[in-house]
């Protein structure tokens, strides 16, 4: 594979490059790359999170990339999550989210040897210095940096947060130079945290990034688009002075029942909520199902078919999504066959997720996370 293939491949499918010049140089400088993406245990992972995500981690290892699934144990106990202790937590790391992040690899036909896993517990105990570069990186920034950075533990700029959520930031930054990481990958909501980690890259000393040359450099990062949510939105139609606004609102969420398909749903829980999603007949922009089509079954090419009756046409096949978006557009697409065809898809995607979760051990941990996020 050329430098150029490479980078196409890795960054073909993402919302952000920071910046693309600087991951040419890296490839071009044959220094290895190593990439890793975290999660907090917070609960079942959604599409986005076991699903797009990871489509974009096996564009990373088939350029070549070597791939981290980093679980932050230690991020989810400050965040508070599940029952709030740390056993718990720890646990279900390893019992639960290492076990769903295989399921939702095997989906996308990815192969787990290729993955990396290692939690913030043991990151943490190899590393006691790693303490000594999350002081490097707190000295590097400010506190009005880090209120304003809490937006990527889930939580509103302003809010009213324990100290420890303060460390969330600085922390996250560590971890990125801990690892060595030189490409790190996050959802677009993470940005604030890879900035920091860019931004004080230069002043590390414990831990500092090189090339293969030896030269200090900062980590490129990467942002896929979020996925948005099947529930309508607060406002319709979007007044546009509340556009940005409101499309944070609109991601997909663990916490909004009918705004995500997570990946061991059931056949007939993914009808049930693709049947009541959000999709107005023609309407293109803040559409959830055509957002699906574009960033889930379009993310690699291909030919989606959309059965219908004879009597409305007969099917329908699509081997773009533009085509696909100016027939909905048009009123040529019928929202509900639309929804049909993508709960059909992803059946058909996630039954190997399902699959793997019968195995007894998994299925009690996924059932015990399930105890502990019912809302």
């Amino acid at each position: 594979m050329t430098n150029e293939e490479k980078l196409k491949l890795i960054t073909r499918n993402l919302e952000e490059t920071l910046t693309k010049e600087e991951l040419k140089a890296l490839i071009a400088s044959e220094t290895p790359i190593k990439a890793y993406i975290g999660y907090e245990i917070s609960g079942k992972p959604h599409l986005g999170s076991g699903l797009l995500q990871l489509q974009i981690v096996k564009d990373l290892v088939d350029a070549g990339v070597e791939c981290t699934i980093f679980i932050a144990d230690w991020h989810t106990w400050i965040n508070k999550k599940l029952d709030g202790e740390f056993e718990t937590i720890h646990r279900l790391g390893r019992d639960f989210w290492k076990e769903a992040m295989i399921a939702g690899y095997l989906c996308i036909g990815g192969n787990p040897n290729d993955l990396h896993f290692i939690q913030g517990t043991d990151l943490y105990k190899e590393n006691p210095d790693y303490w000594t570069t999350m002081v490097e990186v707190s000295q590097n920034t400010t506190l009005a940096r880090m209120q304003r950075s809490i937006t990527i533990a889930g939580k509103k700029e302003g809010d009213s947060v324990d100290f420890a959520l303060l460390l969330y930031p600085a922390m996250q930054a560590a971890d990125i130079f801990t690892m060595q990481i030189n490409l790190a990958f996050a959802g677009m909501d993470q940005r604030k945290a890879h900035v920091i980690a860019k931004d004080v890259a230069m002043a590390i000393k414990t831990h500092p990034l090189k090339d293969s040359n030896g030269n200090q450099i900062k980590p490129v990062a990467i942002h896929n688009h979020l996925l948005m949510g099947l529930t309508k939105p607060s406002v319709w139609p979007i007044p546009e002075e509340k556009t940005e606004e409101i499309k944070t609102a609109l991601k997909m969420s663990k916490s909004i029942p009918g705004s995500a398909v997570f990946i061991f749903d059931e056949p007939e829980v993914i009808q049930k909520k693709l049947n009541d999603a959000f999709a107005p007949e023609g309407e293109t922009s803040y559409n959830p199902v055509l957002d699906w089509v574009k960033h889930l079954i379009f993310f690699e090419p291909t030919t989606f078919t959309i059965s219908r009756d004879e009597k409305w046409g007969g099917d329908l096949e699509y081997t773009t999504y533009e085509d696909l978006e100016k027939d909905y557009a048009e009123k040529k697409l019928h929202p509900q066959d639309l929804k049909k065809a993508v709960a059909q898809w992803l059946i058909e995607k996630l039954e190997p997720a399902r699959k793997y979760f019968e195995d007894p051990k998994r299925k009690a941990a996924l059932e015990e996370i399930e105890r502990l996020t019912v809302r």
